[in-house]
Parts: structure tokens; sequence; C-alpha cells
């Protein structure tokens, strides 16, 4: 594949994922201001086909087109991209040691473990601290809102263990069936493409 073939790629997949990062749902008995966007999907499927470094340019480019409209002063982009980089470099690493279906699936599950790791250490160190230092929200009023759909989570520790420790891994699981669903049939579909415009270059 060309550069200019996988610049091109990597701004379509980067456009795809802007527009997903706007639709969003919430997870049953999860606190209900985490919502899951597939965009992440997106980026994985990418990260599969044209490498690691175009998959962080594309949660970058998303991220900071998506910090025009931000409602957390940028600690939720800067959140996403730490936690989808992390799930992106474990996945395709794991991959990469033995090209196959069934360890494409182990590195996303790797990566869903690790970004949900991530997430744990981003909503302690950025996101709660922007809803209570920036917002002026009150912590208790914080862990009533996550105590009202699960009443193990009385603290910051039950917050990160029995909040969003689960939600990620169930926010990966997700991304990896879709991952596993979409990757091979885009992939053979695009290195076909890639194919049919080289011979076309070499027959003119």
């Amino acid at each position: 594949m060309t550069k200019t073939s996988k610049i091109t790629y990597t701004a379509v997949f980067a456009a795809i994922a802007t527009v997903l990062m706007y639709f969003e749902f919430p997870i049953p008995f999860m606190p209900p201001f985490l919502k899951v966007d597939l965009s992440g999907a997106v980026v994985l499927i990418g990260a599969f086909i044209f490498g690691i470094g175009p998959a962080i340019t594309m949660i970058g480019i998303k991220d900071l087109i998506h910090l025009t409209q931000s409602q957390t002063a940028g600690s939720g982009e800067l959140a996403d991209f730490l936690m989808l980089s992390t799930l992106v470099i474990i996945a395709v690493l794991v991959y990469r040691a033995h090209k196959s279906r069934k360890i494409a699936m182990v590195g996303c599950l790797c990566g869903s473990v690790a970004m949900a790791g991530m997430g744990m250490l981003t909503n302690y160190f950025l996101i709660i601290p922007f809803y209570v230092n920036g917002m002026g929200w009150n912590l208790d009023a914080i862990f009533e809102m996550c105590r009202a759909v699960n009443p193990a989570i009385n603290g910051m520790a039950a917050y990160l263990v029995f909040g969003i420790l689960p939600f990620n891994l169930i926010k990966g699981v997700i991304l990896t069936i879709i991952t596993m669903l979409a990757y091979k049939k885009l992939s053979v579909f695009i290195h076909s493409k890639q194919i049919a415009i080289h011979t076309r270059q070499k027959a003119n």
C-alpha cells in the first residue's frame, strides 16, 4: 500500500470514527453518565489493517474535532485518546506475535483489559477532578447518582472497581465483537482495491 493510499484511508476511517463518536448509548446498571460509542471499533479495525501509527492518528483527529464541542474542557477527549491508544497498541502488538483471527481476538481482549485499567486512571486523575474542581459538582452527589443503579458504589474505590472497570470491560467486548465481524471483510476489500489500482497503473 502506498503512503498516499494509507493517508487517504486514515482520513476516511477518522471521519467515520468522528461521526460515530456522537452516537452514544448507556449500559444498564452502570453509572448513568458513562456511555459507549462505537468509534473505537473503527479505529481498532484500522489498526489491524494499517498499523498502530495510523490508528493513533485516527484517534487524535476524532478527539480534536470532538474537542470543539467538548463539555468536559478536554478532559474527556484526553481520556478517550489515552484509553483507545492503549487498546490499539496492546491489541496490535499481541496480533503481530502470530497473525490469526484467534490471536486478533486475544489481542483485542488483552487490549480491553488494559483500556479498562487506563480508564480507572483517567477517571481518578482527569474526569472526576474536572467535575469536582472544574464544574463544582459534589463528590458525594456523583457517588449517589451511581449508587442509584449500583448500591455497591459508595466511594471512589468502589466507583472505580464496580463502575469504571466493568463498564470499560463491557465496552471492550462490544468493540471486539464488531471488529472481529468486520475486520477481515474490510481488509480483503481494501487490499483488493489496492491490487486493482496497482494493476491498472502497471498496464498504463
